[in-house]
């Protein structure tokens, strides 16, 4: 399947979601006036949702930043921040996030941050992020486990599923720093895999390029290990920024005037949610996250509220991301060809 194609699969998919979601918020019969209802949002409440989103953009950005500073690179904090934005929207349209990274570190190496390290901050990123809401996830579902049974029942299987999934991660990226030649050894077998069905042109090059990225990446990984003080950093980071993207319907929940739930419980279920959906191979696991928000919180949002809920909680975690990611995209492009304008003229 071609590039083109795929982005054109990816825009209808977003497109379809959208439209359910729309359909579901207002189609809702005991809802009645849907329009009044949103005239009725607490907007400080919303404010609180809107916090939220800023929290897990900046904390997960200045997580990168503070990694990238701590190996001697200067890059200014907005401009990581704009890379952070640029990776969140390539993962809200391409299937399994998988080009959200790439195009992260795509846009850092255009700052001036070597592939190696780079990749690294993002993989380091990923480790806490993932290592953090299983712990939070786990704890949540530990505090709460009666309210969790009687809510999920039956589909508590994928909650485990998502937490085995989601910190299986964990220990592949410290492989990295403890079986290196290992990793060398099946680096080289994919390439050479690669060559036989053609998808790879030069292997020697490709190794070349794939052992110095590997170098770059076991030598910083490995020194990472011996600073405990920057991964406490980077856990910290993981913490607030995950935080406000699960607390996110604790303030929907609220702005929607519901009341009677203990909001430690309401974080719980998103927490999970997240965990269990996370992993679904579809553009911003579109399809697993609303149809897991409305089975996960039917007993929630009471009063026909759950599918505006629905609604305002995926344009804050999903669409909202993707407008001002598209206009960071754009914004670079501008910013990079004012940079070499300035270079060419001095």
């Amino acid at each position: 399947m071609s590039p083109k194609v795929k982005r054109v699969l990816s825009a209808l998919f977003i497109l379809f979601s959208i439209a359910a979601v729309v359909v579901i918020a207002f189609s809702n019969q005991e809802l009645g006036n849907a329009w009044e209802a949103i005239s009725r949002l607490d907007r400080t409440w919303l404010s609180g949702i809107f916090l939220c989103w800023v929290g897990y953009a900046f904390f997960e950005a200045a997580g990168t930043w503070f990694y990238l500073r701590g190996q001697g690179y200067g890059i200014r904090l907005p401009r990581v921040l704009g890379s952070t934005l640029i990776g969140f929207y390539y993962s809200n349209i391409t299937p399994s996030a998988a080009g959200g990274q790439p195009m992260q570190i795509n846009s850092l190496r255009k700052a001036g941050i070597p592939v190696g390290y780079g990749t690294l901050a993002i993989t380091v990123r990923f480790a806490a992020n993932q290592f953090v809401i299983c712990l939070l996830s786990l704890v949540l579902w530990l505090l709460n486990r009666e309210f969790v049974r009687g809510q999920l029942g039956g589909v508590l299987w994928a909650a485990r599923i998502g937490l085995v999934i989601n910190f299986a991660a964990v220990p592949l990226v410290l492989l990295a720093a403890f079986w290196r030649k290992g990793l060398q050894r099946l680096t080289e077998r994919l390439i050479a895999l690669g060559a036989k069905i053609r998808l790879v042109r030069d292997p020697e090059e490709a190794v070349a390029h794939a052992t110095e990225a590997l170098d770059t990446y076991h030598e910083a990984l490995t020194e990472l290990m011996h600073r405990p003080g920057q991964i406490l950093l980077q856990l910290i980071c993981s913490v607030i920024s995950l935080l406000g993207l699960t607390g996110s319907v604790v303030f929907t929940y609220y702005a929607l005037g519901q009341r009677g739930i203990p909001w430690p419980r309401v974080l719980t279920l998103s927490s999970l949610l997240f965990v269990s959906a996370s992993y679904t191979p579809l553009p911003g696991a579109s399809g697993a996250q609303e149809g897991g928000f409305l089975l996960y919180f039917r007993d929630i949002f009471r009063d026909g509220t759950i599918g505006l809920g629905l609604l305002i909680w995926r344009f804050f975690t999903y669409y909202l991301f993707l407008i001002v990611g598209l206009f960071t995209v754009i914004n670079e492009k501008f910013l990079l060809r004012r940079e070499k304008r300035n270079e060419a003229s001095s």
